[in-house]
């Protein structure tokens, strides 16, 4: 009986790890309808929206059918646990990337971005991109030196985010307000995104360690 229910535990990760890819999907696609005014690109991600939604429905369903089947102790409960909050953070993921490509669809067909952040956007999305592929190997391998590592990759996101202030703040920005509010939610977009896979791989690291990167519980004391 216990072999069977870690037998629905590793297909409920197999599931978490696919959600991943999927995202991964939306944000390059993403990036791509945005940096290129692709519009069936961006329409692409929209449509497959849908599927991550459903994921995370069909993931959490799953996840509290095993906690009424048997009394998860130890791992098996952390599992369960971390797919719940991994897959909230998945789906959140996939509407970032939804922000992104409905914000090309809307400024279709011109270009969203003026032509001195594009350089940046085609970086962070690159970033996001590997962050959520990797983000996919650690949920199937549970590998927690590679969970720890996306940290250093999410702050060149931050560090490039950080850097699209300056240069809409500059005095000679000369592309109107319009152009400086796409560019700053579209770096938070891709902020938030990055930040959302080292959470999902924080709660893998909890899977295996029974802690949570950065909580210290003396603090709460």
């Amino acid at each position: 009986m216990r072999e069977a229910y870690h037998v629905e535990l590793d297909r409920l990760a197999d599931k978490l790890a696919s959600m991943s890819g999927m995202v991964a999907n939306a944000m390059e696609l993403a990036t791509k309808s945005l940096l290129e005014t692709d519009l069936q690109l961006a329409e692409q991600v929209i449509s497959d929206d849908e599927h991550v939604d459903d994921t995370r429905a069909q993931c959490e369903e799953q996840a509290y059918s095993l906690l009424a089947l048997q009394a998860p102790v130890a791992t098996e409960l952390r599992k369960v646990l971390a797919v719940i909050h991994a897959a909230e953070s998945l789906e959140r993921m996939g509407d970032l990337a939804l922000h992104v490509a409905r914000t090309a669809r809307r400024r279709h067909p011109d270009p969203v971005l003026p032509p001195e952040v594009t350089p940046y956007f085609a970086e962070m999305g690159k970033v996001a991109v590997r962050l959520a592929r990797q983000t996919e190997e650690i949920i199937k391998t549970t590998d927690v030196d590679a969970a720890r590592a996306l940290e250093s990759a999410d702050d060149e996101v931050d560090n490039i985010h950080r850097h699209l202030f300056t240069v809409i703040m500059d005095k000679n920005w000369p592309h109107g307000v319009a152009a400086a509010v796409d560019t700053t939610l579209l770096g938070r977009f891709y902020e938030r995104y990055a930040d959302h896979a080292v959470s999902v791989a924080n709660r893998m690291i909890f899977v295996v360690t029974g802690k949570m990167p950065g909580y210290n519980s003396d603090e709460d004391l």
